[in-house]
């Protein structure tokens, strides 16, 4: 009779129906967990490792895209990316257009936050102003620019006929590098939208007890200012370099001629490398080839993110460490 107490009591316990909950809901969280994150992965492998794995197989093969007639040419599609005179010429004019433009498009951007950052009446216009090209579509602004710089009827032939000159063939080489360029830093308001919101975080008390021990503002600037903004501004330069290294639709756009004779009528000043990627895809039908010119620019650019990451270290300030006082 005590014995059937005993049992009775246990079995009405409500300690001993506890740990069950507990396994059943430590039960449900890795199942709930991979519910969540089963359409991510899913779609990361059939949109990335799936694409990059084909991508791989297609620059070891002579496959057009279409025909069934390929074969296996292993490491030859990559030997002939150093051996086409046509892939270094882009590549080096790529390189030439990153060097023009990050620096460039990060040090105007940080001017124009600067300037903007100041309290004056209408800020809030002249920021809107300024940052207004930035959303402009990229399609929209190489046509617009295209318009602008057209020999026959574009703005700027008109004015500098007005000014008694001669119009100047402005899409073709040599000037139509500097009207990419020049697209490209016309959208520079994105860059001053970054450093304008990280020169809001800048401590007050720094710059005003730097004004007490008699500091000017270009000194508080480059002593307090810029060094406070480096994380920011290594931000953008690595975005920038990523970005840059793939520029295509500006450059094909402001080709003379549209539809798909556009890609062979590019300018060589323009002819970059995403360029001679699409050329190589969808002109000549190299998909082999074009596939492997598609991973050695991948492999570039990890190699110049790297480099630009080392040279980081020694410069950025993270956390108020100087860079020279870091062991990493």
């Amino acid at each position: 009779m005590t014995a059937t107490l005993t049992e009775a009591s246990r079995e009405s316990s409500p300690g001993t129906a506890r740990p069950r909950a507990k396994r059943g809901r430590a039960g449900t969280r890795p199942r709930t967990f991979y519910l969540f994150v089963g359409p991510w992965i899913a779609g990361f492998l059939l949109l990335t490792v799936f694409p990059l794995g084909y991508a791989f197989w297609m620059s070891l093969t002579n496959t057009d895209g279409l025909s069934p007639n390929w074969s296996y040419v292993g490491i030859d599609n990559y030997v002939r990316v150093f051996q086409d005179q046509q892939t270094i010429a882009s590549l080096g004019r790529t390189m030439i257009f990153m060097l023009a433009t990050v620096p460039t498009g990060v040090a105007a951007g940080l001017a124009m936050a600067v300037m903007l950052n100041r309290d004056f009446r209408g800020r809030a216009l002249f920021r809107a102003l300024f940052y207004l090209p930035a959303v402009v579509p990229g399609v929209a602004a190489a046509l617009t620019f295209k318009i602008i710089f057209d020999k026959n009827a574009g703005f700027a032939n008109a004015a500098i006929g007005a000014a008694g000159g001669e119009p100047v063939s402005w899409l073709a080489d040599p000037y139509v590098r500097m009207v990419l360029i020049f697209m490209i830093l016309w959208g520079v308001g994105g860059s001053m939208i970054v450093s304008l919101a990280a020169l809001q975080d800048v401590p007050r008390e720094l710059l005003e007890a730097a004004k007490v021990d008699g500091a000017g503002p270009v000194h508080s600037f480059f002593r307090i200012t810029l060094p406070l903004l480096s994380p920011i501004i290594f931000f953008q330069v690595v975005t920038g370099v990523i970005g840059s290294l793939q520029v295509f639709v500006p450059s094909l756009l402001l080709a003379p001629v549209n539809g798909a004779a556009a890609v062979t009528a590019v300018p060589e000043g323009n002819y970059l490398f995403m360029v001679h990627v699409y050329a190589e895809y969808f002109a000549k039908s190299h998909f082999g080839y074009a596939s492997a010119l598609l991973w050695v620019l991948f492999i570039f650019v990890l190699l110049i993110t790297a480099i630009v990451f080392k040279i980081g270290n020694r410069a950025v300030f993270y956390g108020g460490v100087d860079p020279s006082e870091r062991k990493d």
